[in-house]
């Protein structure tokens, strides 16, 4: 008999076996979806994984409920590359699953009520709410739970429910219905035959009683010109203002004639004006041969140019040539808010072949980017995307392309599978054979190091395009402007001057502050209370514009007060600076500028990134004030001038990473200035202007900064020099997550021995009600990891086999990098 292993959209650690008939068997193939029951008589999308004849171990197979696809949606080395996602990152195939394939193609069964087979029912006997259910069926044909809460107007309908199946008088099954639903548009024209003079005019003489009849036809000529066209239904409708029942009504009279047409909703359609050639300067056509000469050898590159040297340029060359070649290309970004920018600058050359992949994208887009891509469309030859995309169904990934590849955005740090972009892209590219440039300013340490042993080739180019300068970098003593009580705000008087130098030459102003919202503390200055998080650890952040208190963590928010919550004076102050607070203080020192806010909270609509990036780039705003978001590859040409609020806080955080990310972020932001002709300038607000870090700012000294960090991380035990897994321990009651922490650990270092750190609180020990301890392994370079994760695999069983552990969440990050 027949049997398939599927792989369930559920956190399990084997793959599920079912039951086939042998015509089904002939038509199954790895990657189609089936729906399949489970957990009772719940049904599930499943993915078929393989198919054989072995029956399973300990339970009877079930037969499957029904097939879903007629030809896979994902092939047989996507699954592989799944299956390398969850044995590296210590996750199930489930929660991979979940994570690649677009929701709209994971469907779960909803309950349908339907009418019994027997005879009719006793209306004496019944009591009131099943007369109604009964009723509402004799008019519809099924009703689903929601429909029966709204019918007697109550939540808990379920007892109800079992009860008449009990008494046979009812029948509940599981339907699955899908979620994808193709989007349908309407067309319309006038019927050839009235398409003459002659028919026009006795058209309109039809018409002379209807007016709004009449204007929509003649609104329809305008449209449609002399070619009488299909246009738009809607489009006639909003531009004409007239109702769709006047349309409705040229329909009836034969008037109009209607089509359906189906449409893609993913329209990057921009006409821009299509580059024929790109001119590459002897450095760049230096880096474009050495890249070429690595990847025809089978190595990873490492494209390392300085901001505005030139490397999308050369990016646009590797990918021209993979498009003659028949291949299909994948351009990897860390930050949605990069795409708005890139897509316009690749469509110059690669026109409607370009389509953008992200996680903003709603279901029904995904679903299409995804069919797309399984078709070979001819809009997916270049995918942009964030690192979701690497899980597209490419038939012929010839070229990746990592863009600021050091980036922590590349990191998934919840759900599971907790994977990295850029490493996980690199096992993608060695499994389909496909190439891989990874491109930065300002590379990781690990990919620098990779490199610096001959695991990577590299490519190089020290200097900007047409031998614009870099920006000069000024560092401002914090400490010293407080002491002479020049500072205005959180504004130091270089700052302020250089800003107003610019405005007044018409030129652009980009301000770089690490957290958003206006004060991340406020603080009652009589009792010393600060308002904290009631679901998590933390101080909760004030958001002027919106009058409240707010965790950033879970969410939480509560109005701020006049009063302190705690004695009641209005003595509360606010402490440290965010965005929000940096926009007002310009709104007071420099009333006439216009300034816009980028940052979280004002790029949540799904077109919000584009609005303001575009609105940047013409000009419309004076001084942009953001997060990281300001820092990631975007490609201002007005901007001369880069001011960074505070480079402290980058630089004392409590990781060993910090100093790298410090000088990547501060380099990175740096990067937006001067990028045309005119030399750019950089103005550093800190408190520590002899800190090491600062210095290699100052210098652009990217060796020195690696160099440091080497040999830091070798003296310390930290990767690259050494491999860390980190754990975590999640649960409500800290007592257990202390006791189960301590006895995981305990069992560890029977294992591993020294190489265990911890269980320690992390600097935030609470988020959502669940508190939080982890444990460090390092593991030396010369083991093996795959021996080790089972190792702590295998500890982990035994710790969930205690009753009183078993509740604890554990959590895994095997790229602690």
């Amino acid at each position: 008999m027949p049997y398939v292993d599927v792989i369930l959209p559920l956190a399990l650690d084997k793959l599920y076996t079912y039951s086939v008939t042998d015509d089904q068997a002939g038509i199954l193939r790895p990657g189609m979806r089936i729906a399949v029951p489970f957990k009772r008589s719940k049904l599930y999308t499943a993915l078929v994984h393989s198919l054989h004849e072995d029956a399973p171990q300990g339970y009877e197979a079930r037969p499957i409920d029904q097939v879903l696809d007629q030809e896979p949606i994902v092939f047989e080395d996507h699954l592989a590359f799944w299956q390398w996602i969850a044995s590296y990152y210590m996750c199930t195939l489930g929660d991979v699953m979940r994570t690649a394939l677009p929701g709209a193609f994971m469907l779960e069964s909803e309950t349908v009520i339907l009418p019994s087979v027997k005879e009719e029912a006793n209306e004496a006997e019944l009591t009131d709410n099943q007369f109604l259910i009964l009723e509402a069926l004799q008019n519809n044909s099924a009703l689903k739970v929601g429909d029966i809460q709204r019918i007697l107007e109550r939540q808990r309908v379920l007892p109800v429910l079992q009860s008449m199946m009990e008494e046979g008088l009812i029948q509940m099954k599981e339907k699955i219905q899908e979620r994808y639903r193709p989007k349908w548009v309407k067309y319309i024209r006038v019927l050839p035959d009235y398409q003459t003079d002659e028919g026009l005019a006795t058209v309109l003489e039809q018409l002379s009683r209807a007016e709004k009849q009449k204007t929509l036809l003649m609104h329809y000529f305008k449209l449609a010109g002399k070619l009488n066209d299909w246009i738009s239904s809607s489009e006639l409708i909003k531009s004409s203002g007239i109702s769709a029942a006047i349309r409705k009504s040229l329909l009836d009279k034969g008037i109009f004639e209607e089509k359906k047409v189906r449409e893609d909703r993913l329209n990057t359609e921009l006409h821009v004006e299509k580059i024929s050639d790109i001119s590459l300067n002897p450095q760049q056509s230096q880096a474009l041969a050495n890249t070429e000469d690595h990847l025809d050898s089978g190595k990873v590159v490492l494209l390392h140019g300085v901001t505005a040297s030139g490397k999308t340029e050369i990016y646009v060359k590797l990918a021209q040539k993979a498009l003659i070649k028949g291949e299909q290309v994948l351009y990897m970004v860390p930050e949605i808010a990069l795409t708005a920018q890139l897509i316009t600058r690749l469509q110059q050359h690669f026109g409607d072949a370009i389509t953008v992949y992200h996680s903003r994208y709603s279901v029904h887009e995904r679903v299409e980017t995804w069919n797309n891509v399984l078709k070979e469309s001819p809009k997916t030859k270049v995918i942009l995307g964030t690192r979701s995309s690497l899980f597209l169904p490419f038939r012929k990934l010839g070229l990746i392309i990592v863009d600021e590849e050091h980036d922590p955005s590349y990191k998934q740090f919840d759900p599971a599978p907790r994977y990295h972009g850029r490493d996980a892209a690199v096992v993608l590219a060695k499994s389909l054979g496909s190439q891989i440039v990874l491109g930065s300013a300002t590379p990781s340490v690990t990919s620098y190091n990779n490199h610096s042993t001959g695991k990577y080739g590299y490519a190089q180019i020290p200097d900007r395009y047409k031998e614009i300068l870099m920006p000069e970098v000024h560092l401002v003593d914090l400490k010293e402007q407080h002491r002479k009580k020049i500072i205005q705000g959180h504004f130091s008087v270089p700052l302020l001057e250089a800003i107003g130098e610019t405005l007044a030459n018409k030129e652009q102003v980009i301000l770089f502050q690490n957290r958003r919202g206006y004060s991340p503390i406020v603080e009652c200055t009589s009792c010393g209370h600060i308002p904290q998080c009631q679901n998590c650890d933390v101080s909760l952040t004030y958001h002027q514009y919106r009058g409240e208190l707010r965790c950033h963590y879970c969410g939480y928010h509560e109005t701020l007060e006049v009063g302190c919550a705690a004695c009641g004076n209005q003595s509360l102050d606010t402490k440290g600076l965010g965005t929000e607070q940096v926009e007002t203080e310009l709104g007071t020192l420099l009333p006439d500028a216009r300034v816009m806010r980028m940052d979280y909270d004002t790029t949540r609509g799904k077109h919000s990134y584009s609005k303001i990036i575009t609105a940047f780039e013409k000009r419309d705003i004076d001084i942009l004030v953001g997060t990281q978001m300001v820092t990631k590859g975007l490609d201002f040409r007005h901007v001369n001038l880069v001011g960074i609020m505070n480079a402290d806080t980058l630089l004392n955080f409590p990781d060993y990473r910090a100093h790298e990310r410090g000088y990547q972020l501060l380099m990175q932001v740096a990067g937006r200035a001067g990028r045309t002709k005119k030399q750019g300038q950089v103005i550093i607000q800190t408190y520590q202007p002899v800190h090491p870090v600062l210095k290699q700012v100052l210098h652009g000294d990217y060796k020195a900064m690696f160099d440091r960090q080497m040999k830091e991380r070798e003296q310390f035990r930290y990767p690259p020099a050494i491999r860390i897994i980190r754990i975590e321990f999640k649960h409500k009651e800290y007592q257990r997550v202390q006791e189960g922490s301590s006895w995981f650990a305990r069992s560890l270092r029977q294992e591993f021995s020294s190489n265990v750190l911890g269980p320690e609180s992390p600097l935030i020990s609470r988020l959502r009600n669940q508190y939080i301890k982890q444990i460090l392994i390092k593991i030396p370079l010369e083991v093996s990891m795959a021996q080790t994760k089972n190792s702590i695999k295998r500890i982990q069983r035994s710790f969930n086999a205690i009753s009183q552990y078993r509740s604890i969440r554990v959590i895994y990050h095997a790229d602690h990098i």
